[in-house]
Protein backbone atom coordinates (compact mmCIF):
# COMPACT_ATOMS: atom_id res chain seq x y z
CA UNK A 1 0.00 0.00 0.00
CA UNK A 2 1.53 3.27 -0.78
CA UNK A 3 1.05 5.88 1.26
CA UNK A 4 0.62 9.57 -0.25
CA UNK A 5 1.84 12.33 2.02
CA UNK A 6 -0.71 14.69 3.62
CA UNK A 7 -1.32 17.83 1.41
CA UNK A 8 -2.26 20.74 3.72
CA UNK A 9 -4.89 22.82 1.69
CA UNK A 10 -4.88 26.10 3.54
CA UNK A 11 -1.35 25.97 3.40
CA UNK A 12 -1.41 25.30 -0.52
CA UNK A 13 -3.73 27.81 -1.12
CA UNK A 14 -1.96 30.90 1.00
CA UNK A 15 1.30 29.55 -0.81
CA UNK A 16 -0.76 30.46 -4.32
CA UNK A 17 -2.53 33.34 -3.28
CA UNK A 18 -2.25 36.13 -5.31
CA UNK A 19 -0.21 39.01 -4.04
CA UNK A 20 -2.52 42.36 -3.93
CA UNK A 21 -1.86 44.76 -7.06
CA UNK A 22 -0.82 47.28 -5.11
CA UNK A 23 2.81 45.60 -3.44
CA UNK A 24 3.07 44.46 -7.44
CA UNK A 25 3.04 48.12 -8.34
CA UNK A 26 4.86 49.22 -5.63
CA UNK A 27 7.73 46.75 -6.06
CA UNK A 28 7.65 47.56 -9.93
CA UNK A 29 8.16 51.33 -9.36
CA UNK A 30 10.96 50.62 -6.92
CA UNK A 31 12.34 47.72 -9.55
CA UNK A 32 12.36 50.13 -12.16
CA UNK A 33 14.16 52.64 -10.03
CA UNK A 34 16.61 50.81 -9.02
CA UNK A 35 17.33 49.02 -12.55
CA UNK A 36 17.94 52.39 -13.99
CA UNK A 37 20.96 52.89 -12.73
CA UNK A 38 22.44 49.23 -12.15
CA UNK A 39 22.15 49.27 -16.46
CA UNK A 40 23.86 52.92 -16.90
CA UNK A 41 26.24 50.60 -15.19
CA UNK A 42 26.49 47.65 -17.41
CA UNK A 43 25.77 49.48 -20.76
CA UNK A 44 29.56 51.76 -20.08
CA UNK A 45 31.31 48.71 -19.05
CA UNK A 46 30.09 45.29 -20.79
CA UNK A 47 30.95 45.02 -24.87
CA UNK A 48 28.68 46.57 -27.28
CA UNK A 49 27.33 42.90 -29.41
CA UNK A 50 26.33 45.51 -31.78
CA UNK A 51 23.22 43.95 -32.11
CA UNK A 52 20.80 44.92 -34.38
CA UNK A 53 18.03 47.32 -32.58
CA UNK A 54 20.81 47.40 -29.40
CA UNK A 55 19.07 44.26 -28.50
CA UNK A 56 21.93 43.37 -26.08
CA UNK A 57 21.13 46.31 -24.27
CA UNK A 58 17.57 45.41 -24.47
CA UNK A 59 17.80 41.94 -23.07
CA UNK A 60 20.35 43.45 -20.32
CA UNK A 61 17.45 45.18 -19.44
CA UNK A 62 14.98 42.94 -18.92
CA UNK A 63 17.11 40.84 -16.95
CA UNK A 64 18.27 42.92 -14.54
CA UNK A 65 14.90 44.13 -14.15
CA UNK A 66 13.01 40.64 -13.83
CA UNK A 67 15.66 39.39 -11.26
CA UNK A 68 15.27 42.85 -9.25
CA UNK A 69 11.53 42.31 -9.10
CA UNK A 70 11.94 38.61 -8.15
CA UNK A 71 14.18 39.40 -5.64
CA UNK A 72 12.34 42.39 -4.14
CA UNK A 73 8.98 40.36 -4.07
CA UNK A 74 10.71 37.44 -2.46
CA UNK A 75 11.33 40.32 0.38
CA UNK A 76 8.15 41.84 -0.43
CA UNK A 77 7.11 42.19 3.10
CA UNK A 78 10.15 44.22 4.75
CA UNK A 79 10.63 45.88 1.20
CA UNK A 80 6.59 47.43 1.43
CA UNK A 81 7.42 48.33 5.60
CA UNK A 82 10.73 49.94 4.77
CA UNK A 83 9.43 52.02 1.52
CA UNK A 84 6.00 52.73 3.92
CA UNK A 85 8.61 54.46 6.99
CA UNK A 86 10.65 56.20 3.98
CA UNK A 87 7.36 57.93 2.64
CA UNK A 88 6.59 59.13 5.95
CA UNK A 89 10.23 60.74 6.47
CA UNK A 90 10.11 62.16 2.83
CA UNK A 91 6.31 63.41 3.99
CA UNK A 92 8.22 64.98 7.52
CA UNK A 93 11.23 66.42 5.12
CA UNK A 94 8.55 68.33 2.84
CA UNK A 95 6.60 69.92 5.78
CA UNK A 96 9.18 71.47 7.68
CA UNK A 97 11.48 72.53 4.25
CA UNK A 98 14.49 69.87 4.81
CA UNK A 99 14.75 67.19 2.61
CA UNK A 100 11.21 65.94 1.13
CA UNK A 101 10.08 64.37 -2.39
CA UNK A 102 11.47 67.30 -4.63
CA UNK A 103 15.04 67.31 -3.00
CA UNK A 104 14.99 63.32 -3.65
CA UNK A 105 13.11 63.38 -7.04
CA UNK A 106 15.94 66.31 -8.32
CA UNK A 107 19.03 64.04 -6.53
CA UNK A 108 17.82 60.88 -8.36
CA UNK A 109 17.25 62.65 -11.95
CA UNK A 110 20.65 64.64 -11.17
CA UNK A 111 22.65 60.93 -10.38
CA UNK A 112 20.92 59.46 -13.63
CA UNK A 113 21.61 62.34 -15.85
CA UNK A 114 25.65 62.50 -14.76
CA UNK A 115 26.06 58.86 -14.60
CA UNK A 116 24.70 58.37 -18.62
CA UNK A 117 27.45 61.22 -19.41
CA UNK A 118 29.74 59.36 -17.16
CA UNK A 119 32.86 56.50 -19.09
CA UNK A 120 32.56 55.33 -14.97
CA UNK A 121 29.41 55.61 -13.80
CA UNK A 122 29.36 53.39 -10.72
CA UNK A 123 32.06 56.51 -9.37
CA UNK A 124 28.94 58.75 -8.57
CA UNK A 125 27.34 56.13 -6.62
CA UNK A 126 30.27 55.19 -4.44
CA UNK A 127 30.97 59.04 -4.36
CA UNK A 128 27.19 59.36 -2.99
CA UNK A 129 27.73 56.13 -0.26
CA UNK A 130 31.08 57.42 0.83
CA UNK A 131 31.06 59.88 3.84
CA UNK A 132 31.42 63.59 3.52
CA UNK A 133 31.07 66.03 5.80
CA UNK A 134 27.37 68.28 5.21
CA UNK A 135 27.50 66.05 1.53
CA UNK A 136 24.02 67.05 0.90
CA UNK A 137 23.94 70.82 1.76
CA UNK A 138 27.31 70.43 -0.08
CA UNK A 139 25.68 69.43 -3.40
CA UNK A 140 22.62 71.15 -3.58
CA UNK A 141 25.36 74.67 -2.64
CA UNK A 142 27.09 73.66 -6.04
CA UNK A 143 24.83 75.73 -8.43
CA UNK A 144 26.76 75.00 -11.38
CA UNK A 145 23.46 75.91 -13.45
CA UNK A 146 22.97 78.99 -11.90
CA UNK A 147 23.40 81.97 -14.72
CA UNK A 148 25.21 84.01 -12.09
CA UNK A 149 27.84 81.29 -11.58
CA UNK A 150 28.15 80.56 -14.74
CA UNK A 151 28.44 84.40 -16.39
CA UNK A 152 31.09 84.39 -13.64
CA UNK A 153 32.96 81.68 -14.99
CA UNK A 154 32.69 83.35 -18.39
CA UNK A 155 33.61 86.78 -17.27
CA UNK A 156 36.72 85.19 -15.98
CA UNK A 157 38.12 83.00 -18.81
CA UNK A 158 37.75 86.44 -21.02
CA UNK A 159 39.49 88.57 -18.42
CA UNK A 160 42.93 85.51 -18.17
CA UNK A 161 44.29 83.80 -20.69
CA UNK A 162 42.05 84.68 -23.36
CA UNK A 163 44.91 85.28 -25.99
CA UNK A 164 46.76 82.18 -25.35
CA UNK A 165 47.29 80.64 -28.63
CA UNK A 166 48.25 76.98 -29.90
CA UNK A 167 46.96 74.48 -26.91
CA UNK A 168 43.15 74.08 -28.31
CA UNK A 169 43.28 70.27 -26.33
CA UNK A 170 43.57 72.02 -23.07
CA UNK A 171 41.39 75.07 -23.87
CA UNK A 172 38.53 73.94 -20.99
CA UNK A 173 41.80 73.71 -18.33
CA UNK A 174 42.74 76.85 -19.41
CA UNK A 175 39.64 78.38 -18.90
CA UNK A 176 39.23 76.59 -15.66
CA UNK A 177 43.11 78.35 -14.88
CA UNK A 178 41.37 81.23 -15.47
CA UNK A 179 38.63 80.92 -13.34
CA UNK A 180 40.96 79.20 -10.13
CA UNK A 181 43.05 82.94 -10.68
CA UNK A 182 40.17 84.96 -10.96
CA UNK A 183 38.49 83.47 -7.35
CA UNK A 184 41.91 82.88 -5.83
CA UNK A 185 42.84 86.26 -6.60
CA UNK A 186 40.20 87.72 -4.71
CA UNK A 187 39.11 85.71 -2.11
CA UNK A 188 39.11 86.25 1.60
CA UNK A 189 39.01 83.88 4.43
CA UNK A 190 36.37 84.51 6.88
CA UNK A 191 35.32 81.93 9.62
CA UNK A 192 32.01 80.37 10.31
CA UNK A 193 29.74 81.07 13.23
CA UNK A 194 30.75 79.54 16.51
CA UNK A 195 27.44 77.60 16.39
CA UNK A 196 28.77 75.39 13.71
CA UNK A 197 28.82 74.87 10.07
CA UNK A 198 27.90 77.50 7.81
CA UNK A 199 27.31 76.05 3.72
CA UNK A 200 27.06 79.41 1.79
CA UNK A 201 25.90 78.88 -2.12
CA UNK A 202 28.19 79.01 -4.91
CA UNK A 203 25.81 82.54 -6.06
CA UNK A 204 25.74 83.55 -2.74
CA UNK A 205 30.06 83.87 -2.27
CA UNK A 206 30.04 85.51 -5.81
CA UNK A 207 28.52 88.70 -4.06
CA UNK A 208 31.79 89.19 -1.40
CA UNK A 209 34.44 86.44 -2.44
CA UNK A 210 34.87 85.46 1.28
CA UNK A 211 33.94 82.27 3.27
CA UNK A 212 35.84 79.73 4.15
CA UNK A 213 37.20 76.73 2.52
CA UNK A 214 33.91 74.62 1.97
CA UNK A 215 32.64 77.74 1.02
CA UNK A 216 35.98 78.60 -1.62
CA UNK A 217 35.57 74.69 -2.54
CA UNK A 218 32.17 75.37 -3.48
CA UNK A 219 32.40 78.56 -5.78
CA UNK A 220 35.19 76.62 -7.33
CA UNK A 221 33.91 73.55 -8.31
CA UNK A 222 30.35 75.01 -9.41
CA UNK A 223 32.51 77.54 -11.46
CA UNK A 224 34.70 75.11 -13.58
CA UNK A 225 32.06 73.02 -13.28
CA UNK A 226 29.88 75.13 -15.19
CA UNK A 227 32.38 75.66 -17.99
CA UNK A 228 32.81 71.85 -19.04
CA UNK A 229 35.41 71.20 -16.46
CA UNK A 230 35.57 68.45 -14.32
CA UNK A 231 36.00 69.07 -10.25
CA UNK A 232 36.33 67.00 -6.93
CA UNK A 233 36.37 67.92 -3.45
CA UNK A 234 38.90 66.37 -1.21
CA UNK A 235 38.07 66.16 2.90
CA UNK A 236 41.40 65.79 4.91
CA UNK A 237 41.87 66.50 8.65
CA UNK A 238 39.69 69.57 9.22
CA UNK A 239 40.06 70.77 6.23
CA UNK A 240 37.96 70.68 2.72
CA UNK A 241 39.41 71.97 -0.91
CA UNK A 242 38.95 71.09 -4.59
CA UNK A 243 40.49 69.47 -7.51
CA UNK A 244 40.30 69.40 -10.87
CA UNK A 245 40.60 66.60 -13.40
CA UNK A 246 43.86 67.15 -15.63
CA UNK A 247 43.71 63.57 -17.07
CA UNK A 248 46.27 61.00 -18.20
CA UNK A 249 50.22 61.35 -16.97
CA UNK A 250 50.68 62.48 -20.93
CA UNK A 251 48.31 65.46 -20.36
CA UNK A 252 49.98 66.29 -16.77
CA UNK A 253 53.11 66.65 -18.99
CA UNK A 254 51.32 69.02 -21.52
CA UNK A 255 50.01 71.04 -18.04
CA UNK A 256 52.61 71.11 -16.31
CA UNK A 257 54.72 73.22 -18.77
CA UNK A 258 51.29 75.44 -19.44
CA UNK A 259 51.12 76.74 -15.57
CA UNK A 260 55.17 76.98 -15.28
CA UNK A 261 55.72 78.71 -19.01
CA UNK A 262 52.91 79.92 -20.24
CA UNK A 263 49.96 81.03 -17.43
CA UNK A 264 51.49 80.69 -14.22
CA UNK A 265 55.69 81.79 -14.99
CA UNK A 266 56.47 84.06 -11.89
CA UNK A 267 53.90 82.09 -9.06
CA UNK A 268 54.94 78.43 -9.94
CA UNK A 269 58.97 79.71 -10.76
CA UNK A 270 61.11 76.96 -9.33
CA UNK A 271 58.63 74.71 -7.54
CA UNK A 272 56.57 72.24 -8.17
CA UNK A 273 53.08 70.65 -8.56
CA UNK A 274 51.06 69.11 -6.68
CA UNK A 275 48.83 66.79 -7.24
CA UNK A 276 46.85 63.35 -6.93
CA UNK A 277 46.69 59.99 -9.07
CA UNK A 278 43.18 58.15 -8.49
CA UNK A 279 42.74 54.55 -8.55
CA UNK A 280 42.35 54.64 -12.32
CA UNK A 281 45.49 56.69 -12.99
CA UNK A 282 43.71 59.76 -13.62
CA UNK A 283 45.62 62.67 -12.54
CA UNK A 284 43.73 65.34 -9.76
CA UNK A 285 45.38 68.80 -9.31
CA UNK A 286 45.08 70.69 -6.45
CA UNK A 287 42.82 74.35 -6.63
CA UNK A 288 42.90 75.09 -2.55
CA UNK A 289 42.50 78.74 -1.82
CA UNK A 290 46.33 78.64 -0.16
CA UNK A 291 47.85 78.36 -3.58
CA UNK A 292 48.99 80.79 -6.03
CA UNK A 293 49.35 78.95 -8.68
CA UNK A 294 47.03 74.96 -10.42
CA UNK A 295 48.88 72.58 -8.29
CA UNK A 296 49.98 74.44 -5.50
CA UNK A 297 51.30 72.95 -1.85
CA UNK A 298 48.25 71.23 -0.28
CA UNK A 299 47.62 72.28 3.12
CA UNK A 300 46.91 68.55 4.29
CA UNK A 301 47.25 65.51 1.70
CA UNK A 302 45.45 62.98 3.20
CA UNK A 303 42.74 62.24 1.46
CA UNK A 304 39.70 61.30 4.26
CA UNK A 305 36.69 61.42 1.42
CA UNK A 306 36.19 62.64 -2.27
CA UNK A 307 32.95 64.08 -3.49
CA UNK A 308 33.72 64.19 -7.65
CA UNK A 309 31.01 66.15 -9.50
CA UNK A 310 30.75 64.74 -13.15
Amino acid sequence: MINFPKIDLPQLKSKLQVKSPWDRIIISVLSLLITIPIFIILHQNLIDLEWSFNLDRVFIFIFVFTAIFFLLMYLRTIIILCVAVYLLVLFYGSVIGNYGFSEISEDYNSMIYTMSDNPYPQDIIVAKLLPFPNKSKILNAIEYQNPKVRNFAIMATTKHFKGIKGYSDYRTIIQCFAVFKEINGRWNYVNDPKEGDYIATASESLQYFSGDCDDHSILMAAAIRSIGGTPRLIHTKGHIYPEILIGSLIDLEKVNYLIKNVLFQKESYGKKLHYHIDERGQVWMNLDYTATYPGGPFMYEEILGALTLN
